[in-house]
């Protein structure tokens, strides 16, 4: 048997574990968690295993967007994070909240640039 060198896991020959990673990102500090989890864990039982809310107390897995490469979890026809079983391989991304409405910054902008064009005008 092996270890992985993350969580201490005995994992070689073990056919009922996976490899997952857990990432969180603010825009000076990131971290990447690889774990093994049971076959059948959902994405949110992933992330209480990876102990991430450790390093980012701020984060509230309540209601914090999750996703898999990129898919956020809950919408197009995915199942929410505490349904969706992970896959060998899968990274779960936890996104912050947006500051902005990207919608409002996009209609101040325009407004903006639509007041400089009559000021040169």
């Amino acid at each position: 048997m092996t270890l992985n060198e993350t969580t201490g896991n005995e994992t070689a020959g073990n056919k009922t574990a996976i490899t997952v990673e857990v990432v969180y990102g603010l825009p000076e500090k990131q971290k990447l968690i690889k774990l093994d989890v049971a076959r059948g864990t959902t994405a949110y039982q992933a992330v209480e295993q990876s102990g991430i809310v450790q390093s980012f107390p701020e984060i509230d897995l309540v209601n914090a967007k999750m996703g898999i490469f990129s898919q956020v979890l809950g919408t197009k026809g995915l199942p929410e994070p505490n349904v969706y079983q992970l896959q060998n391989r899968d990274r779960v991304e936890i996104y912050r909240p947006l500051i902005a409405d990207p919608k409002e910054v996009r209609r101040r902008r325009a407004e903006e640039a639509k007041l400089k064009k009559q000021q040169d005008a």
